[in-house]
């Protein structure tokens, strides 16, 4: 090529570059470059616990009508540390909405200030793949968790009972409060935890934010309520069998890893037992260790919620049944929740959008 050619070319780029640009603006494509990111308190302000319901209970919706796309968590185990990682991706087909969020549970954290859960969500384009948003997730999995128990809690406790029992008393212990008690009036609540100090501080300061009435108490009478939720990291049962009623409704949340077990088999021997998805609570639920021992088997599992939610199979059948629901928390309900934050914040202009490019 001569010199003079070189030249050409040289000057030819730069107006190339910049028609190009203009082509990628007008059409679109330079959109698809920004990133929206949302903090936490950015999607406190965004959320709501009837949000997380109503968005919860799509979600059930839709997994029921096979119209989701979500293999099963995936796990890094950190052994030396005591914790572990999960990536949940999921598609809601309908709601044209997808991401992944990354999440970890390290039950030593609190001794360095951090929360035991920590996430990040990453709401993805399905049509480029580009992503859309990153957001905190810490507080969406708390919402969609709480709103899981209460969606559960709507579909399967007795209509007429009123007083909740917690099993713990951390974050995920005070999203089962609000959420429950924004679905049912419930009149009295009981609340213990690894120390009597801190269920003690958990009950003043969920009386002073709520005006419910919720006391400290033994474990045990906190088991005696007509709900109860358990949300503890426990690899070793706490709940007695001996210590549930018949007629009690039972959210068992905490057991959400291999090997982890927070409630004796004979409590889940007599429950009609309900699971948010079978294949993620055979490996990682409330039922994973008592399936593994053979102290129960599949045929004791009544149905997936989603099931009882679209009214394909039936829940409570009596008012004597002790219902079981064994939530291991699934991906569909973050993207859910995050998709309803990322058209809120463009809606209210919340949120700083950068570039990734």
């Amino acid at each position: 090529m001569k010199k003079t050619d070189n030249k050409i070319v040289a000057d030819l780029f730069p107006l190339l570059f910049n028609f190009l640009k203009d082509i990628f603006k007008n059409s679109g494509v330079m959109k698809h470059l920004k990133v929206l990111f949302l903090s936490q308190d950015k999607i406190k302000k965004l959320l709501t616990i009837n949000d997380a319901i109503q968005a919860v209970e799509y979600a059930f919706r839709m997994h029921s009508e096979k119209m989701v796309q979500m293999p099963p968590k995936i796990y890094l185990n950190f052994e030396r540390y005591n914790g572990d990682l999960r990536t949940m991706p999921a598609y809601i087909e309908p709601l044209d909405a997808s991401g992944v969020k990354i999440v970890n549970v390290h039950i030593h954290n609190k001794k360095i200030g951090l929360p035991t859960v920590m996430a990040v969500f990453v709401l993805v384009n399905p049509r480029t793949g580009a992503p859309l948003a990153v957001m905190d997730a810490t507080y969406i999995t708390d919402l969609r968790t709480g709103a899981a128990g209460a969606v559960a809690t709507k579909y399967l406790a007795r209509k007429d009972a009123k007083t909740l029992g917690l099993v713990g008393a951390g974050r995920q212990a005070e999203l089962q409060l609000l959420a429950i008690g924004s679905i049912k009036r419930v009149k009295w609540i009981s609340v213990c935890a690894l120390t009597g100090g801190e269920a003690e501080k958990f009950a003043k300061r969920m009386r002073k934010k709520t005006g419910l009435n919720v006391v400290a108490m033994d474990i045990e009478d906190v088991c005696a309520s007509e709900i109860i939720s358990t949300t503890t990291p426990v690899r070793s049962p706490i709940v007695k069998n001996e210590w549930i009623k018949s007629g009690t409704h039972i959210n068992a949340i905490g057991a959400d890893a291999p090997g982890k077990q927070e409630l004796e088999v004979g409590i889940l021997k007599r429950s009609r037992l309900f699971v948010d998805d079978m294949k993620q609570a055979v490996h990682s639920g409330e039922v994973n260790v008592g399936l593994i021992k053979k102290q129960i088997k599949l045929m004791n599992i009544a149905a997936e919620l989603c099931e009882v939610v679209t009214g394909k199979k039936k829940g409570r059948l009596k008012n004597s049944d002790i219902t079981l629901f064994d939530s291991t928390g699934l991906a569909l309900q973050d993207v859910v929740l995050a998709y309803r934050a990322y058209r809120k914040a463009l809606k209210n202009g919340e949120g700083q959008v950068l570039s990734l490019f």
